[in-house]
């Protein structure tokens, strides 16, 4: 974006309570269009539902820009019996409450997708938190938890080296990077549809033409081959075309709490 713009962009990593003392810094900010956030699926959705936040996720915000979603992939132990997904399900019905599901702590994605499951099989099993993505996959390949709705980027390597087993991505198309893992709808759990998606969004009251500046440098940022290969090294799928407007992105925002939220609260989810 720096050349389209004329002008450098400075990223700040604002860590903290799930990304809400950064995203919170955002929607203090003016709306000038020089302090904006890249928001994601847990910061613009989830941590509405799981935090007591000063700022609303929605009203508090201008939509720039959807980049990208990252589906997930549904992967056990490697000594798992079942080979594919139906037949994990069904041992999961067999066997209520004794596998132990790793998630990487309340409101993760792991945590929230793996209660998504449960409703849609009727499954049941415990959730084991742990203090990210990394450890829980290190604990999935060791066989001291059983399965995990995990990311591409810490679950491919361990799936291509045979060190667990792949059983779905959570999408309705396949894996550029993973074609032979089957979609949800292939392996028989149709509109599973699970991802993380990431998005740029500025403080609430940024001025249309500033929005729309942002968001032409932002298109022709993703158009650019290095910026691709780069997002689809981290497993990162770039939207189409037509996805990459405010109004879709906020249109799919909605959306997003219509489908979580209420997951979210029935399964009594809160932040530590």
């Amino acid at each position: 974006m720096r050349g389209t713009l004329g002008q450098p962009l400075i990223i700040e990593n604002v860590s903290g309570a799930a990304g809400n003392i950064g995203v919170g810094r955002v929607a203090r900010a003016a709306p000038d269009g020089y302090t904006l956030v890249t928001g994601f699926w847990g910061t613009h959705v989830v941590n509405g539902a799981i935090y007591a936040l000063p700022y609303d996720v929605v009203n508090d915000f201008e939509p720039i820009l959807l980049m990208s979603r990252n589906a997930q992939i549904i992967v056990a132990r490697k000594t798992m019996p079942a080979n594919d997904l139906k037949r994990l399900i069904d041992w999961l019905k067999a066997n209520p409450d004794v596998a132990a599901a790793g998630t990487s702590g309340a409101g993760s994605p792991q945590h929230v997708f793996g209660v998504f499951f449960q409703h849609a099989t009727g499954t049941h099993f415990r959730f084991v938190p742990y203090r990210g993505a990394a450890p829980t996959m290190q604990d999935l390949v060791s066989g001291q938890i059983d399965l995990v709705f995990a990311d591409q980027t810490t679950s491919l390597p361990q799936v291509r080296t045979g060190n667990i087993k792949a059983y779905a991505v959570t999408g309705n198309s396949p894996l550029a990077a993973a074609p032979d893992i089957p979609t949800v709808d292939e392996a028989g759990l149709p509109g599973f549809y699970c991802s993380v998606w990431s998005a740029l969004f500025a403080p609430k009251g940024t001025p249309k033409d500033i929005i729309a500046k942002l968001n032409a440098a932002a298109v022709g940022a993703l158009a650019g081959t290095a910026v691709r290969e780069r997002l689809a090294e981290l497993g990162q799928q770039i939207v189409p075309r037509e996805e990459q407007t405010p109004e879709a992105l906020a249109a799919l925002q909605r959306a997003e709490i219509e489908k979580w939220w209420p997951i979210i609260r029935a399964a009594g989810i809160r932040a530590d």
